[in-house]
């Protein structure tokens, strides 16, 4: 392959590719008897893993470190690694494309944009004015934009304890609490209803170190004013224990 043949392959420019070969990213191939460079299949590869790892995020120094550590492995063990990661983003183009359909298929909420499988569960919950409900749908909206392990397992599993009928009570009770003290009685007693309200199918497909008050169950206990966050914070610490217990684990 010459330049421009190898550069249309893997989707660059021949600019960038004698970019890289001008700071020693990517070694010069053989060349012809006129002077011409002739690319292998293996610079091709090497040239595709050089993009990849630029499109999330290294700098072309990181990239260069990242390349030494894989020096001298099989070509058939790096192709193996460029289709993975080319199923991958289908896989993530595929899924992206879903959610978009079913945009499309919907009017917009002020939730959105949703996956279909968190709006589903959101429609089945009844409606209710409470505040804490409402929280409750930020969180998610906010969950399924992030990640952290959320999926439509999880949404699922949550759809018999969203339209639970004892669930809006429930509610209402941590509604009660948004200006009361850290120490007020009624914290306990509903902490501990709302941890025996969750299902054992939630905890199932809850990812391992979750709940926690970290990472997102810190920003999620922040929201709360202060006898409220106690409550979701008891909440958190009696289902990670539950999670631990259902998964063989020592509490």
């Amino acid at each position: 392959m010459r330049i421009g043949e190898i550069a249309a392959l893997v989707g660059v420019t021949s600019r960038a590719v004698r970019h890289y070969h001008h700071i020693g990213l990517l070694p010069e191939p053989a060349r012809r008897a006129n002077g011409y460079r002739a690319y292998t299949v293996r610079d091709a590869v090497l040239l595709a893993r050089i993009r990849r790892l630029t499109e999330i995020g290294l700098s072309l120094d990181e990239v260069r470190d990242v390349l030494a550590d894989d020096a001298g492995r099989e070509l058939v063990e790096v192709l193996g690694e460029l289709d993975a990661d080319l199923a991958r983003q289908e896989r993530e183009i595929r899924e992206r494309r879903e959610v978009l359909a079913a945009l499309l298929e919907a009017p917009p909420t002020s939730d959105g944009p949703l996956s279909p499988a968190l709006a589903a569960l959101l429609e089945s919950a009844p409606a209710t004015g409470s505040p804490a409900a409402a929280k409750d749908r930020e969180h998610l909206a906010l969950l399924d934009t992030a990640g952290g392990g959320a999926g439509a397992e999880l949404y699922a599993a949550l759809r018999p304890l969203a339209e639970a009928p004892g669930v809006a009570a429930l509610y209402e009770r941590l509604d009660e609490l948004a200006g009361a003290a850290v120490d007020d009685p009624r914290i306990a007693p509903l902490a501990a209803e709302l941890v025996a309200a969750v299902p054992d199918e939630v905890l199932a497909v809850i990812p391992d170190g979750e709940p926690s008050p970290k990472g997102f169950g810190r920003v999620l206990l922040e929201d709360y004013p202060p006898a409220q966050r106690e409550v979701v914070r008891r909440v958190m610490e009696a289902l990670a224990v539950r999670v631990r217990a259902t998964r063989g684990r020592s509490v």
